[in-house]
């Protein structure tokens, strides 16, 4: 996994392609989220945000 950043980063520098890695980011948060709320009282309030 480290490699995978590793290279990803080195892509973002070499084609200058830094806009990318905010998507990227707020991807990841919000993935991340959904999978720890699955079946948690945190669920509902997931629901209101989307």
């Amino acid at each position: 996994m480290l490699s995978f950043i590793i290279e990803f980063w080195a892509f973002l520098r070499a084609r200058k392609k830094f806009w990318l890695l905010p998507i990227i980011v707020m991807m990841a948060l919000f993935g991340g989220l959904l999978v720890l709320s699955q079946g948690s009282a945190v669920a509902p309030f997931i629901y209101t945000i989307f």
